[in-house]
């Protein structure tokens, strides 16, 4: 059972055989389950641009109805890229849900935020970001979740990692994340590492000239959706919305 936002519906893996035109991590690791046994069944209930109060009103209660055997859920990263934020209110209402999950006696999985720190633009949310981590920490120990620590995972520092917004994972990144995930839950998989050749060296000029691209063509419409009130997930329909055998 996958619950969240554009993280684990696979935006930024694009698949046009596969609901919502995408594939991703969670498809990934549900795919290398199934290999596992007959009986497995699948539900990815993610939709993008959800923030945590959405995930958990539209998600949470039909995941706890499905009596899931493993939850996962990577929620607030969109809370967290807000101009204004209560951390320790959104701390409380990610732990409230995480309850309820673990009340189910489902295995739950959850996500640091990666540190992003390094990146034009996203450095100054860095401190925002690991405060969150922190919190994700200590609900994770009160509920005896297992964390992933996207926050400590360096290959992400290669910007082939991510997809052209530098948001939202490239393929390769969903790629890789599954293989963190499989690896973490001890389950043996048949995904190879991602290799990519050496990676092409920028002139300063080069580099500028891509965040101005960059600015242009994602920044922008961004902040002009935020401005409107405009969701990239309006009238997106979960991938897979009831516990069901994988078929692809």
């Amino acid at each position: 059972m996958a619950l969240g936002d554009s993280f684990t519906e696979g935006v930024g893996d694009p698949d046009p055989a596969r609901a919502n035109g995408l594939r991703g991590w969670a498809d990934l690791v549900a795919g290398e389950l199934a290999r596992h046994s007959e009986s497995f069944a699948y539900a990815n209930l993610a939709i993008r641009g959800r923030l945590l109060r959405p995930i958990i009103d539209e998600q949470l209660e039909t995941a706890v109805a499905m009596r899931p055997d493993l939850v996962t859920i990577y929620a607030g990263g969109n809370d967290l890229m807000r101009p204004k934020l209560d951390l320790d209110a959104l701390a409380a209402e990610y732990d409230e849900a995480i309850g309820k999950l673990a009340a189910t006696g489902a295995r739950i999985l959850m996500w640091t935020a990666y540190d992003g720190g390094w990146a034009p633009v996203f450095g100054m949310l860095r401190g925002r970001w690991a405060v969150y981590n922190e919190l994700v920490r200590a609900i994770a120990d009160r509920h005896g979740a297992t964390i992933v620590d996207f926050w400590r995972f360096d290959e992400y520092r290669d910007l082939r990692m991510w997809d052209f917004d530098r948001l939202h994972m490239s393929a390769a990144g969903h790629h890789n994340m599954a293989i963190r995930v499989l690896d973490l839950l001890g389950v043996a998989h048949g995904l190879g590492p991602v290799e990519f050749d050496e990676a092409p060296v920028l002139t300063r000029a080069q580099e500028r000239a891509a965040d101005r691209a960059w600015m242009r063509e994602f920044l922008v419409p961004w902040v002009g959706r935020r401005l409107r009130g405009v969701s990239s997930g309006d009238g997106i329909t979960p991938k897979y919305p009831d516990l069901g055998p994988v078929r692809f």
